[in-house]
């Protein structure tokens, strides 16, 4: 973790650093391969997505989380189904990591009456309030608010509840943004500001758009407590999240997460994107490299080859219950007429 000095992310934006083997605890090694398994689950959805809407299989437009499945993953072991958690365009991986099933996402992408969201909304409507997943919406910085409403209502409810709200550097350009720390900071809010700052805002880098690369400068000028990391990092993430979480659960107080990180597909689809510019292009293979899944497999290969074993006997059963959960989808119905308005309309009659 680093404090802030001159606006800026270094090292953590750097592509040629933070690409070895992340340092395991051995005491903590099940439950960081447990981890592994929630990423690799993550990648392994999206990869299925991603192939599909290649294919036209699927026809809405979906943003993919490749590359950046560390960060919810880590948020979500220190989370509470009772907790509020709102995601963005990009929450595949956010609705996956707190327990959203795979089924009903691939029937969502594919408009089907079993999706999460009743096949009415696609890749970017995702819920699943069972779980603390309240919501994902397109409109860039559109939740933002939202998590800041929960976290309001939790504190005069006194419910004990920490509102969670994801969303990329390109939503801190946005009013919305502004006014949502100011008023989680006047009012003594319990919610974390999860900014996964992948230095792109749609096709544009980040110094093409702000003066300085660290978003997190708004929270300190809101004078909000901020914490910057290498967001492909499990260990460093746990390391943090493990104590600030239960502090902004006990003392109603917001704080911002800043996780630096890169998303290996490009803005929206299965294209890499890589002819958008000269950062994307030159630095896209660099933080392959700092893959999370394999920085962490590597990792606890070096504790003991046996997990080694033990992933790819997991991803053999997991790539199994994943096809079967496609092909489930695939043949499940549309909705039909009548649910668009009983969906978007109360009807007392039913």
């Amino acid at each position: 973790m680093k404090t802030l000095a001159n606006n800026t992310l270094s090292p953590y934006d750097n592509p040629d650093q933070f690409n070895k083997p992340i340092e395991i605890p051995i005491d903590e090694a099940d439950e960081y391969f447990d981890a592994l398994k929630s990423m690799k689950k993550i990648r392994m959805v999206e990869e299925i997505i991603s192939d599909n809407v290649k294919s036209g299989v699927i026809k809405c437009p979906c943003h993919l989380s490749n590359g950046q499945e560390a960060i919810p993953v880590s948020v979500s072991k220190y989370i509470k189904k009772t907790d509020y958690i709102f995601g963005n365009h990009r929450s595949h991986g956010h609705y996956l990591a707190c327990g959203g099933s795979a089924y009903e996402l691939f029937a969502e992408v594919l408009g089907k009456v079993t999706g999460c969201a009743k096949g009415m909304g696609g890749s970017m409507h995702l819920c699943s309030p069972e779980n603390g997943f309240m919501g994902s919406v397109p409109i860039v910085a559109g939740t933002i608010s939202l998590a800041v409403g929960a976290a309001l209502a939790s504190k005069n409810n006194q419910a004990g509840a920490v509102a969670v709200s994801y969303f990329g550097d390109g939503a801190t350009e946005e009013g919305a943004f502004h006014e949502s720390l100011n008023f989680a900071a006047k009012f003594e809010l319990p919610i974390l500001f999860v900014c996964e700052n992948n230095l792109f805002s749609s096709h544009l880098h980040i110094l093409e758009r702000q003066p300085k690369t660290a978003t997190s400068r708004f929270a300190i000028a809101n004078d909000i407590k901020v914490f910057i990391e290498d967001g492909n990092d499990l260990v460093a993430l746990s390391k943090i999240l493990t104590t600030i979480i239960p502090e902004i659960r006990k003392n109603n107080q917001p704080m911002f997460l800043e996780a630096v990180t890169y998303r290996h597909k490009g803005h929206v689809g299965h294209d890499e994107n890589i002819d958008v510019g000269l950062h994307r292009s030159t630095d896209l293979e660099k933080w392959k490299k700092r893959d999370p899944i394999k920085r962490t497999l590597k990792g606890l290969s070096k504790l003991n080859p046996i997990y080694l074993e033990r992933y790819h006997n997991f991803k053999k059963i997991l790539n199994k219950d994943l096809i079967d959960s496609w092909k489930r989808a695939m043949a499940d119905p549309f909705p039909n007429q009548k649910q668009l308005l009983n969906t978007v309309y109360y009807n007392d009659n039913n």
